[in-house]
C-alpha cells in the first residue's frame, strides 16, 4: 500500500481509513461473523490486501501500450480505440472516465464466488455503468523527475539475488520467523536454521533454491530439495511472496525454539504472510 496505494496529497491513512469506510465496510462477507477464529481486524486486513492483490493483475499501462496507445502530450486517442485495448487482454469490457479530456480513471467490474478474503474474483461486463470520455482523449504522461538515478543505487526487486525468506503469522500476534534450507517454518527469534536463499527470476515470476535445493510447491506443501528438478513459478505481489496469485500461506502451529512447522498453500490454522531480506541484513546465520 505504501508503494501503489498513495494518497496524491500525502495523506495517506486518512485516504486509507476513507477507502475502507466507503468501501470495505459495503461487503458482507467481510462480517466478522462470518470468520472462523476471527481476530479483530482481520477483515481489515483481508480487504486491502484482496484489493491490492487485483490491481496487480492489471497492467493498465501494458493493456493500452501493447494497443499502441503511450502518453503522449501531443497526440489524441479515440474512446473506442482505449475501451478495445483494454477489453483484449481479459475478454470482458471496463470503463472509463476523463476529467477535461484526458483520461483520469478506468473501472474493471468481477463477480466474486465465495468471500471476498478467499473466493474466486470473475472478470465481467459493466452492468449499468458507461464511460463519460469524449470521442477523441488526451492520455497525458505523468510529472517525472528529470534527475537520473544511478543503476548501482537500485535495489533488486524482492526474492531476487540472495537472502532471508522472513515469515509472519498473521493471526497469532505476529510471530516473526522465517525459512529453513528445507523450505520449514522455523523461529528466528533462536537464530536456528535461518537458511540463504537465491532468488532467480524468470519472465514476470521467480524461482527459488537453497542449499538444499530447488523449492516447489507439492501437495500443498513448499519444500526446497536437491531431488526437485523443476521449481515452482512464485510471483511478487507488493513485497510479498505469492503462489498462484495468493500471498496467503498456512502453518499448523507456529514453531518454538528449534522447532519446525511445514508450510502450506491450502488452508490451516495459521495463516503466514512471506517477504524477502536482502542478504546483507544483520541478524541471521545460514545453518
Amino acid at each position: 500500500m505504501d508503494t501503489y496505494w498513495k494518497d496524491d496529497g500525502g495523506e495517506d491513512e486518512s485516504f486509507w481509513e476513507h477507502e475502507w469506510g466507503k468501501h470495505g465496510t459495503c461487503y458482507s462477507t467481510l462480517d466478522p461473523n462470518c470468520y472462523v477464529n476471527y481476530t479483530p481486524q482481520e477483515e481489515v486486513v483481508d480487504f486491502f490486501q484482496r484489493t491490492v492483490d487485483l490491481f496487480m493483475e492489471l497492467n493498465t499501462y501494458k493493456f493500452l501500450s501493447d494497443a499502441g496507445i503511450v502518453p503522449s502530450a501531443t497526440k489524441n486517442y479515440t474512446s473506442a480505440e482505449v475501451l478495445a485495448a483494454l477489453n483484449k487482454p481479459r475478454g470482458v469490457n471496463a470503463t472509463i472516465e476523463c476529467s477535461d479530456g484526458q483520461l483520469d480513471e478506468v473501472y474493471y467490474y468481477y463477480d466474486v464466488a465465495g468471500t471476498i478474503a478467499e473466493g474466486k474474483f470473475v472478470s465481467q461486463n459493466p452492468v449499468g455503468e458507461t464511460s463519460d470520455c469524449p470521442a477523441s482523449l488526451q492520455y497525458l504522461p505523468k510529472n517525472v523527475s528529470s534527475t537520473p538515478i544511478a543503476n548501482d543505487t537500485i535495489p533488486p526487486p524482492p526474492f531476487v539475488g540472495k537472502g532471508y525468506i522472513l515469515v509472519e503469522a498473521k493471526h497469532a500476534g505476529r510471530e516473526v520467523g522465517c525459512l529453513n534450507k528445507a523450505g520449514a517454518f522455523v523461529s528466528s527469534v533462536t537464530n536456528v536454521s535461518c537458511a540463504v536463499f537465491t532468488g532467480k527470476a524468470s519472465g514476470n515470476a521467480v524461482t527459488l533454491a537453497s542449499t538444499k535445493g530447488l523449492c516447489s510447491v507439492h501437495d500443498s506443501e513448499l519444500k526446497c530439495a536437491s531431488s526437485i528438478t523443476t521449481p515452482t513459478l512464485f510471483t511478487d505481489i507488493t513485497g510479498n511472496l505469492a503462489y498462484t496469485n495468493k500471498t496467503k500461506f498456512y502453518a499448523s502451529t507456529i514453531p518454538t525454539g528449534s522447532d519446525q512447522s511445514t508450510v502450506f498453500t491450502s488452508k490451516q490454522s495459521k495463516v503466514l504472510g512471506i517477504t524477502w531480506e536482502a542478504l546483507s541484513a544483520p541478524g541471521f546465520t545460514d545453518k
